[in-house]
């Protein structure tokens, strides 16, 4: 009897209900879990109670040889991890085989991120008539403002924003929430989006979504990404520009100058400050290049 996938879904249903985890995390963990239990069934492995070390070294050994990056196996493997620990915890089983499992050495990538110049060509790209430049104004200015996720941009709340005190309160991964303060460029966008397009877009309809699609329901995360894609291409940016480019700029300028890290990773959400340590990277090379650029002796 094959017991793998109800051992899988009793661990989605408890980061689900207990963990509070997003759809997509949820996914991506369901994701990994039936790919490396596929894969054990093939080994005549059954139950998650008879894996050993060397099944999960197989497996990550498996996923290389298939052309995986070390990054997606090392994301596979924290979900086996976490899923055995679930495991071992809740009696299902006696032993965690990842016990003694390295995680595979990951190069610390630098995210692509824009200067202040393209950031501002960019929303100056923005002008015109109607209503989509005034909506797209507002979008390009609280994203580049707040570091906020995409996800977290598309579900923000009319209520959740505070114009007067300059801060916008969102809900990230998790269900956590956080408080992120906003500049006057961004707050005067919003405003001017609020007070002259918003209304005309509800066409009669209810809703306390802040940005809106022409249909008067809210923005989709592709909607987002083709506003990005479209204003990049206005400034002339050659660079390519997703939706995360404007998160990433976002901590990278506010390390540039001067901001703490410990405050940066508040306002990006992040749960452990290493993710939000790959910004002080970003700021290296930059000052490698500076140094190239200008010392006497390259």
């Amino acid at each position: 009897m094959n017991n793998f996938k109800s051992y899988i879904e009793e661990f989605i249903n408890y980061l689900a209900v207990e963990r509070g985890l997003a759809d997509n995390t949820l996914l991506a963990y369901r994701r990994d879990l039936v790919k490396y239990s596929d894969f054990l069934l093939k080994k005549g492995v059954k139950n998650p109670a008879k894996v050993d070390r060397a099944n999960v070294t197989q497996f990550m050994w498996d996923q290389k040889e298939r052309g995986l990056s070390t990054k997606s196996i090392c994301r596979s493997l924290a979900a086996i991890k976490v899923f055995h620990r679930f495991c071992v915890r809740e009696r299902m089983t006696e032993q965690d085989p990842t016990n003694l499992v390295d995680t595979p050495k990951v190069w610390q990538t630098v995210p692509d991120g824009l200067s202040t110049k393209e950031v501002e060509a960019m929303i100056e790209a923005t002008k015109g008539k109607g209503w989509q430049p005034i909506r797209d104004r507002a979008i390009l200015e609280l994203f580049y403002a707040s570091g906020m996720r995409v996800s977290e941009l598309v579900n923000l709340k009319l209520e959740n924003v505070n114009l007067q005190a300059g801060y916008v309160r969102c809900i990230g991964k998790g269900n956590k929430e956080r408080i992120i303060p906003i500049g006057r460029s961004a707050c005067a966008a919003i405003q001017h989006y609020c007070e002259t397009v918003r209304e005309k877009l509800m066409k009669d309809k209810v809703s306390n979504v802040l940005f809106l699609s022409r249909l008067g329901k809210k923005i989709s995360r592709q909607s987002i990404w083709k506003i990005i894609k479209l204003y990049a291409r206005r400034a002339n940016i050659k660079k390519d520009i997703k939706p995360h480019t404007l998160r990433h700029s976002f901590a990278t300028h506010l390390l540039e100058h001067g901001a703490d890290l410990r405050s940066v990773q508040e306002m990006l959400g992040h749960s452990d400050i290493s993710t939000t340590q790959i910004y002080t990277h970003v700021d290296k090379e930059r000052l490698k290049g500076v140094h190239q650029e200008f010392h006497p002796r390259p």
